[in-house]
């Protein structure tokens, strides 16, 4: 009976069995029970040849000519977003801002692990995705997924991990995988993110001409090629004076272009349309006939004496009536002293509806009075951004920041929604962040960012070193920082509730020690590994926070402390999740934790002198909850 509480399974989500999981959805009849020869347990596999069948003539062997991406390393690759890791988030309390109220998050580590420890806790939650990753220029910093290599020693010795065992090199053009390298990089990255998103989000890719059709071709593969929406030309500040077509029109700086490409998750995504201002703005209105084509759905009335057979009104009953009351007003009031330009100009009226006498065709005459306007809608051409400088703002060293009124653009793509996650896995100097926090301030949004960036090292001879800066995130961070301070007292009376917090996450290795190998192999003085694994070093809230990546509860959760018969005792979100690791646990523990009626409760082994008291812990939940067995074998876990 010492098993009824059964161990939390503490690594990522494996990719295999989710697209197991989702083809099971659709085609439970490919599938079978086979017992694993190793294990004795009985597992669900596919029947390859019943789902041969179920495809009909759909499907291929791969043999033959057929069109086809491909490079060397892509198997590897798409291997690798399958693979689960074992290493977790350590929360940094000490770096973060208001760590107890806010709902961003900042992490630091390489996002591809990064990625699927967030798949347990955010998948389908994120709406908005937004990278800008390494352009492969031939001297900027490219992770370095070498998966045919297996030896930690080889590695090091070539210099592509740091201590932490974060892969990583420069990929210069005398590689001779330089594209195919960078490919391996960023596909597995964008095969994992794809899971985080929801069914009606969106992913935004910032890229260069260099990388961009290997790009385009990959998000066709990994999103859908039907799921693309659209590539934005935009412009960005460079300090190579190399650059074959700078634009000397825009500006007297040297500016290069490049791309946004745009991918929804699914059909489900609509952009939100966006207006700017144009250069010379017109100074009349115009009447235009209220309908365009008879193929478009119908809304048609008859407050105009009559209801035409085609066409359809703009906008709904109560303001049409409305414009033809403005119209009717004018006709009867003003006509004969002031042309229709006039009266706009004199009332600030912009909506009327007329109908033409003993007008002939479907639409009976109709027509619908534009005013005159200084907008137009935004084109897929967005040069006229400028890009910002963060230096001037918040006074920071960093070389060609991202423009932070472009992120507000894309962030303002997102249709009717101003309180959703948006992830940003190449954070950088946290620009995203800025944005985000930016845009809440203007127009009272809820938005909440996920920023992840590797702690890469900045150089000695950089202004960011000698600042004090030695790798990206410590910009990134501080970034934040100012920014949040700055946003606030810039608007004291309308961001007093605004979120400018941020809780700081680092990637490590494993919480626990490696008990892999049997007991009989083990000295007498490491036995006590077998009872308790955790890692020396590693804190409650180390503990916690990697048990809730593992079991599916969001990071950005309120927590709550108290302490029980000298026992501390975690609930997060009133319930989600009720913990406690601490040693000699008592029935009033057990009592409190019950009390929060909580969806989740994980102890560690070291809580219980005993197996009898695991089995009486059950038992205890079960009465106190009125669990039946399986309510309670599933919700209770021990680490």
């Amino acid at each position: 009976m010492s098993d009824v509480i059964k161990h939390l399974d503490l690594s990522s989500a494996d990719g295999a069995q989710l697209n197991m999981d989702a083809l099971y959805q659709i085609m439970p009849s490919a599938f079978t029970e086979v017992r694993d020869e190793k294990t004795g347990e009985v597992a669900r596999k596919v029947n390859f040849e019943v789902l041969r069948q179920l495809l009909g003539d759909n499907a291929t062997d791969g043999d033959g000519e057929m069109y086809q991406f491909t490079w060397v390393g892509k198997n590897a690759a798409r291997v690798e977003a399958a693979a689960p890791t074992t290493k977790t988030l350590r929360p940094v309390v000490e770096d973060s801002v208001d760590w107890d109220t806010t709902k961003n998050i900042y992490i630091e580590g390489d996002n591809l692990e990064v990625l699927k420890l967030l798949q347990c806790s955010y998948m389908g939650k994120v709406k908005m995705i937004y990278i800008d990753p390494p352009y492969n220029t031939g001297n900027d910093f490219v992770y370095h997924d070498d998966f045919a290599r297996t030896a930690t020693e080889e590695d090091l010795e070539a210099g592509n991990i740091d201590e932490l065992g974060n892969r990583f090199r420069k990929n210069t053009d005398t590689n001779g995988k330089f594209h195919s390298d960078w490919c391996s990089m960023i596909y597995p990255r964008l095969m994992v993110a794809r899971s985080l998103l929801t069914e009606d989000g969106v992913i935004f890719i910032s890229i260069d001409d260099g990388e961009l059709n290997n790009m385009k071709r990959i998000c066709d593969e990994i999103f859908g090629s039907a799921n693309f929406r659209n590539t934005i030309l935009v412009r960005r500040r460079i300090k190579s004076l190399n650059s074959q077509f700078a634009d000397n029109g825009l500006s007297t700086m040297n500016v290069a272009f490049e791309y946004i490409l745009v991918y929804a998750k699914s059909e489900q995504f609509l952009m939100q349309a966006l207006r700017q201002k144009k250069a010379d703005a017109s100074t009349k209105g115009r009447w235009d006939v209220f309908w365009s084509n008879a193929d478009r759905p119908t809304m048609r009335y008859d407050i105009l004496g009559f209801t035409p057979s085609t066409g359809q009104w703009r906008n709904g009953k109560e303001k049409a009536e409305i414009a033809v009351a403005n119209y009717q007003k004018y006709l009867n009031e003003y006509s004969e002293e002031m042309t229709i330009e006039e009266y706009f100009e004199k009332t600030g009226i912009k909506e009327f509806i007329r109908r033409i006498p003993n007008a002939s065709g479907k639409n009976g005459g109709v027509q619908h009075w534009v005013a005159p306007s200084d907008t137009m809608l935004r084109t897929s051409n967005w040069t006229d951004i400028e890009v910002s400088q963060i230096g001037k703002e918040i006074d920071l060293p960093f070389d060609n920041p991202k423009s932070k009124q472009l992120l507000i653009e894309l962030l303002k793509l997102i249709r009717n929604d101003k309180d959703f996650i948006i992830l940003d896995f190449f954070s950088g100097s946290a620009t995203t962040a800025h944005a985000v926090m930016q845009l809440n301030a203007e127009d009272e949004g809820n938005r909440k960012f996920i920023m992840v960036q590797l702690p890469e090292e900045t150089s000695e001879e950089s202004e960011a070193y000698k600042a004090g800066y030695k790798n990206i995130c410590e910009i990134g961070k501080e970034r934040i920082r100012r920014a949040g301070k700055k946003i606030k007292a810039d608007s004291p009376l309308t961001t007093q509730d605004l979120d400018t917090g941020f809780r700081v996450y680092r990637l490590d290795e494993s919480n626990y020690e490696n008990v892999s190998l049997s007991p009989k192999k083990y000295k007498q003085d490491q036995l006590d590994l077998f009872a308790n694994n955790i890692k020396a070093d590693r804190t409650d809230l180390d503990l916690l926070y990697g048990a809730m990546l593992a079991w599916g509860v969001r990071l950005d959760l309120p927590l709550q402390t108290e302490t029980v018969d000298g026992c501390t005792v975690y609930t997060v979100n009133e319930g989600d999740l009720v913990a406690c690791f601490s040693e000699g646990i008592t029935d009033k523990v057990v009592a409190t934790m019950a009390e929060k009626s909580p969806l989740r409760v994980l102890f560690r082994d070291a809580c219980f002198k005993e197996d009898a008291q695991k089995i009486n812990i059950y038992e205890q939940f079960k009465q106190a909850l009125d669990w039946a067995d399986d309510d309670a074998f599933k919700n209770i876990r021990v680490i």
